[in-house]
């Protein structure tokens, strides 16, 4: 009942009211775009195409993977396919190039100058990647036989040609800048990051799918019989609960670093003594980025090994063809290969973005310390190996939400449009930027001496505060 009165007290407040009404106007807009097909393109054709593909497929291969976090929109091969992701993969190249190249470090650090510059960048860039994509999508519609011997002949594009590329190349390019651009509308007039919302609605966009999917094999549906027990349907949702508390613990957990500080200057020249407080560091510092570089890293090449090889060869080339079929599916190869990309990355993104040193010298700046560690270069070594075992805790965390749906589908058989909703990045997101929005939301109430969503505790950001 308190988290219902919560929930109505956020339209008691004008202008939370008119933050909430912004962000599912332009919500519902991204979603439109999304469903919008790409002029020139058979429909149906294509359909069968992804049939074909996911009939030859285990699931949750690179094809589900658009699937799910285009909310839909390659079926339909809409001018709405590459979304908000354009936008993403620039900033994660725009922040992990600001740690190597000096010239963007600095822009780092030179404020709000300094971040509008970083800013352009990140879009110039987003800019260059919708192009290179909307090219690649537009050239692959063209000649589907390119994907393989058992799509020659394929017929997807009516009037295939440059012109038709430079059309596919200008509306998908268009889209997703708009789409960009509606993000940042979200994140300025709204409520919430809008880039992190419009990825979570197209996520969840699948979700009445996974449940026709789940009634269907529990129920049976249209003259479709039940291909499951009727037993395991609790034991699926237990688990699924389970899941998403592990998924909320992973993501809220920080460990907290004590810090003294010496002294503290206030307004008037007043300097008081000794403060405590806590340095909050992330169990899951990285987010989903590892499992985001894995997955690309893993069916890509996978998919250009199968190109060039021939399966039906006895020699290397068919042990290599053989290998990729493994690589490209939920077998123990692909789960292995996973998660140890998973790991690395996990490793890889915090020695790129955590910079203790940076945090040491801070610390000694502003008068606070660590207690029993001394200021300097202890201070930054002792960051680092707390980091560093968070980071193996987080990391061994991600990757069992990241392999569950992939151990559903080899164990129990179900389906990627249910399994996905177990785990992995779908799940990581869902949970993420839902207590990013609560969060938001409960500090809007609380000023205004309204309850809160929730009656005890309180909710964290990602950001650790």
């Amino acid at each position: 009942m308190s988290m219902m009165k919560g929930f109505s007290n956020v339209f008691r407040i004008p202008e939370l009211r008119k933050k909430i009404l912004i962000t599912l106007g332009l919500v519902f807009v991204c979603r439109l775009i999304s469903q919008i097909p790409t002029p020139g393109v058979d429909w149906q054709a294509l359909q069968n195409l992804i049939a074909d593909f996911k009939a030859n497929s285990q699931g949750g291969g690179m094809l589900d993977w658009f699937e799910v976090f285009t909310g839909g929109a390659l079926g339909q091969c809409a001018i709405g396919f590459l979304s908000i992701w354009p936008y993403i993969s620039a900033q994660i190249v725009t922040q992990l190039l600001g740690s190597v190249i000096p010239a963007l470090e600095k822009l780092k650090k030179e404020g709000e100058s300094g971040r509008q510059q970083l800013a352009q960048i990140t879009r110039y860039l987003t800019i260059i990647l919708c192009v290179v994509q909307s090219w690649g999508i537009a050239t692959a519609l063209s000649h589907p036989g390119a994907l393989g011997p058992a799509f020659a002949g394929v017929e997807i594009v009516a009037n295939p040609g440059f012109g038709f590329q430079l059309m596919t190349v200008i509306g998908m390019t268009t889209a997703s800048l708009f789409v960009m651009w509606l993000a940042d509308q979200i994140t300025t007039f709204g409520i919430g990051n809008g880039a992190s919302l419009i990825i979570m609605i197209n996520i969840t966009s699948r979700l009445p799918q996974a449940i026709i999917s789940a009634w269907e094999r529990y129920f049976g549906l249209a003259g479709v019989q039940a291909s499951a027990p009727i037993a395991e349907l609790p034991i699926v949702i237990i688990f699924f609960l389970l899941v998403v508390m592990g998924t909320v613990l992973l993501t809220q957990g920080v460990r907290k670093v004590a810090i003294h500080t010496t002294r503290r200057s206030v307004g008037g020249g007043n300097t008081y003594g000794m403060q405590q407080t806590f340095m909050p560091l992330r169990v899951n510092y990285t987010g989903v980025m590892p499992i985001i570089f894995a997955q690309p890293l893993i069916q890509i090449p996978a998919a250009l090994l199968m190109k060039v090889t021939d399966a039906t060869s006895s020699g290397i080339s068919g042990t290599l063809n053989r290998f990729a079929q493994d690589l490209s599916n939920p077998t123990v190869t692909h789960l292995i290969a996973y998660a140890v990309l998973i790991m690395f990355f996990a490793f890889f993104w915090v020695a790129t973005q955590f910079n203790a040193i940076d945090i040491s010298e801070n610390l000694k700046k502003d008068g606070s310390y660590i207690p029993g560690i001394r200021p300097g270069r202890a201070t930054a070594e002792y960051l680092d190996d707390v980091m560093t075992k968070l980071t193996l805790i987080g990391g061994t965390g991600l990757l069992i939400v990241a392999l569950i749906p992939m151990c559903l589908m080899g164990w129990m058989s179900i389906p990627w449009a249910i399994a996905s909703f177990f785990g992995g990045t779908s799940l990581l997101i869902i949970v993420g930027v839902a207590l990013d929005t609560l969060r938001i939301m409960e500090s809007h109430l609380l000023v205004r001496k309204y309850d809160g969503c929730l009656s005890h505790g309180s909710l964290r950001g990602r950001s650790g505060r």
